[in-house]
């Protein structure tokens, strides 16, 4: 089944306040291109003054933290985030697995606790270079989003994103048919997870994303979107990968 398109930039630990005036144009784009969700997940600092300035664009966040408050310094909740006029928040991307050493039960908990309280859930999963090179890709991904789904996560709750790791940044894509690989083990593995919700789930790519390759990846069966990193920064970079999956 063909599921609506998604093209969510990540934002990561870049941008000022300055940098919201690429929102406009990003949101034009959206504008004009109906069939395709947009969403930019700036950060925390970010998200309350892009969603001011945006509404018709949704804003998402990078993190959120499993519990709904208490002796957390530094953290933000789900709930915190939905106030600040976020819509979206991504968990487990595979920066926060290696730097914080988050697991898939600790990922499961923020997707549950995001789910909860109204956000939609964007579940990152990805192997390695050498996972890959052992032949591991499938099992491990599988592994990945088996630990880190919520049970009870549906279409319109969750979104999965698979980056290959050694992908992100790095101006490398895998093959087309990698990718088409893979993204038909997460819908299968999706199905087994989550039933008949399963085939809801939109599974996006991400791993250097650019306008120069979007529309062969957009094109790939079962890539629902794309979740994308430094070409999301800049309008110029962004808009054409919106317009490649329209």
């Amino acid at each position: 089944m063909a599921l609506r398109k998604l093209v969510a930039g990540n934002w990561k630990m870049n941008g000022n306040r300055a940098a919201l005036a690429e929102l406009d144009a990003i949101a034009m784009a959206a504008e004009a291109n109906g069939g395709v969700d947009v969403a930019i997940c700036p950060p925390f600092t970010l998200i309350a003054p892009a969603a001011e300035r945006t509404p018709s664009l949704a804003i998402g966040a990078q993190d959120c933290h499993p519990a709904a408050s208490g002796a957390h310094t530094g953290c933000i909740s789900a709930a915190m985030l939905k106030e600040a006029g976020a819509s979206l928040v991504i968990v487990g991307h595979s920066e926060r697995r290696a730097d914080n050493h988050e697991t898939d039960m600790d990922i499961r908990a923020k997707a549950e606790a995001a789910i909860a309280a109204g956000l939609i859930a964007i579940v990152c999963v990805g192997e390695t270079e050498a996972e890959r090179d052992a032949g591991q890709a499938v099992s491990i991904v599988e592994g990945q989003l088996a630990g880190s789904v919520p049970p009870t996560g549906t279409g319109y709750t969750l979104v999965v994103a698979y980056e290959p790791v050694w992908a992100i940044g790095t101006g490398r894509t895998p093959s087309v048919a990698d990718v088409a690989q893979m993204h038909a083990a997460l819908r299968t593995k999706l199905g087994a997870l989550l039933g008949a919700e399963g085939a809801k789930v939109r599974i996006l790519y991400g791993g250097s994303v650019k306008p120069s390759n979007a529309a062969e990846l957009m094109a790939v069966p079962d890539v629902d979107g794309a979740l994308v990193g430094g070409a999301s920064l800049k309008a110029a970079d962004f808009v054409p990968i919106i317009e490649a999956s329209g």
